[in-house]
């Protein structure tokens, strides 16, 4: 599933096209994607609005629509989104088409269909339980020692755990979670609320360095994920732990253990992460 990283790649690959461009016609090509599609509510209230800006919080993309109308789009487990000619025929996933001026198309690609495409009002979208209950986005200034070592006292959770939790932090997955807990040398499995303010602190920059450093790499690639020019990012070839079990550590050399932490699985180092 595309991570934060991987979203915020696909965001800035589009802002540049989308941003000053009308949204023409919008074409739906199927009746469901992880819930019903509401076409008529897309045409409605998106179609012939000129994007005025398109940000991200956790993994939602939201374009902002002239009107106020705000476009809500998840990427899901295999969603893309693609910029095409429009004479371009649509693909066998192409499951909505935004026709936008200037002959360009923008095209939500999801082959398992486990996305989400809707709009909403500023109103609706402000009152929206999905964003309400969203901790904070880990690049952000809020996301400091302080406020995770005040938040996780008492918490007996695995602080890989508590990272991927998204009502404390938004948009951090498993790769990214394993890959920040290594850096920062604290074993997954060590307790939230056990962490010293100097351990936070140093899992904190862990986590923004992770998140950064894959951002300017494309983000992650192991099968899906593209970006808007359909490329893969790269990230993977730095991978410190995640996926490598077995593989020495490239720190200590010693082999990379895998153990299953909340129905996922974790990647770390026994030695370098005591």
């Amino acid at each position: 599933m595309p991570e934060l990283p991987e979203v915020e790649t696909v965001r800035r690959g589009l802002l540049p096209h989308l941003v000053g461009r009308r949204i023409e016609a919008i074409e739906a090509r199927v009746g469901r994607l992880r819930g019903p599609l509401d076409a008529a509510a897309l045409r409605e209230k998106a179609a012939g609005r000129r994007i005025e800006g398109l940000r991200r919080r956790a993994k939602y993309l939201i374009a902002d629509l002239e009107g106020e109308a705000k476009l809500i789009i998840h990427l899901g487990m295999t969603g893309r989104l693609l910029l095409k000619p429009r004479e371009e025929p649509p693909a066998r996933h192409d499951h909505v088409v935004f026709h936008l001026e200037g002959g360009l198309d923008l095209r939500f690609q999801d082959a398992r269909r486990f996305g989400l495409v809707e709009v909403l009002s500023a109103a609706e979208l402000e009152a929206d339980e999905r964003f309400l209950t969203l901790g904070v986005e880990p690049l952000s200034r809020a996301a400091s020692a302080a406020h995770f070592y005040k938040r996780s006292r008492r918490l007996k959770k695995p602080v890989k755990n508590f990272l991927m939790d998204f009502h404390h932090v938004a948009g951090i997955g498993n790769i990214y979670a394993s890959e920040a807990l290594f850096l920062a040398g604290i074993h997954p499995g060590r307790s939230a609320g056990g962490l010293s303010l100097e351990r936070w602190g140093r899992l904190v920059r862990a986590v923004k360095k992770v998140l950064r450093d894959s951002i300017r790499r494309g983000g992650t690639t192991f099968r899906d994920f593209r970006n808007s020019s359909g490329e893969a990012g790269y990230f993977q070839v730095l991978l410190r732990v995640y996926d490598r079990a077995g593989e020495p550590c490239r720190r200590c050399r010693r082999p990379i253990q895998k153990k299953v932490m909340a129905g996922r699985s974790t990647f770390y180092c026994p030695s370098c992460q005591r």
